[in-house]
């Protein structure tokens, strides 16, 4: 089973379809063509950045006659953006406003989005608990008056 996080639009809408599912794992078409890949998530100052550093290494490879470890230069920011794109993309939302709210586990995109709408509809139906009260730490126990040797204090003893 995959995981998926739930990423919920800013302003907290009712609406359960505005919420955004990204699975938690590897990505195989940001690993063949990351520029592609940030652009097609709407995230081009990532594609323009990837972009730049894939032609970067590759001039620099061919400048220096590398050859082959050039090209390796390339399949490791490929590689990086394959292991990490999706969490990139969860930080990308999280910078335009959107929360997060919690991981659905499911086989299936499908799948993961139907037992979203179910728990959020369960949830929805819930009250919100009370804030817990905590006393003040002066009022948990009182005052010992007498004389008091390091940090504890023995009544009774001198």
């Amino acid at each position: 089973m995959a995981a998926y996080v739930v990423m919920e639009p800013p302003g907290r809408s009712e609406k359960v379809d505005a919420a955004a599912l990204v699975r938690d794992g590897f990505t195989w078409f940001g690993l063949l063509v990351p520029p592609l890949w940030f652009a097609w998530h709407r995230m081009w100052i990532e594609a323009a950045l990837v972009f730049l550093v894939m032609v970067l290494l590759s001039m620099l490879g061919e400048g220096l006659g590398l050859g082959l470890a050039g090209s390796l230069l390339s399949l490791l920011v490929s590689l990086y953006v394959g292991l990490e794109g999706q969490g990139l993309r969860i930080a990308a939302l999280r910078r335009r406003g959107w929360h997060e709210w919690g991981v659905v586990e499911a086989g299936w995109l499908d799948d993961a989005d139907a037992r979203y709408a179910l728990e959020a509809d369960a949830l929805s139906g819930q009250a919100v608990p009370a804030p817990r009260m905590i006393p003040d730490a002066a009022l948990a126990r009182p005052a010992q008056p007498g004389m008091a040797l390091g940090l504890t204090h023995i009544p009774g003893r001198r």
